[in-house]
């Protein structure tokens, strides 16, 4: 089984006015992190880089905190998803 097959069987509970993921300040992508290891890091290809800047969907975050880790300023600001909110692993 493919790893695409296998995450679409997860389902998410996506929290529209409480993103639990969001860049602490988009000047600093732009003008320190040439590398941006959260883009390459990510297992669920949350973040993406645009013209306008960094862009994060949080709506399918894995809910692993690799981007956290990884990012080299501590610019993700990361965290649970309020109750009842985020990702629904189907096996657990």
């Amino acid at each position: 089984m493919r790893i695409e097959d296998k995450l679409y069987l997860n389902r998410y509970r996506t929290d529209e006015e409480n993103p639990h993921l969001k860049i602490k300040d988009e000047s600093v992508c732009a003008k320190k992190c040439s590398d941006r290891p959260c883009i390459s890091c990510c297992p669920a290809d949350v973040y993406e880089w645009t013209e306008e800047g960094m862009e994060v969907k949080f709506e399918g975050c894995l809910e692993c905190g690799t981007c956290r880790v990884v990012c080299p300023f501590g610019n993700i600001e990361w965290e649970y998803p309020r109750g009842n909110y985020g990702i629904l692993y189907k096996f657990g």
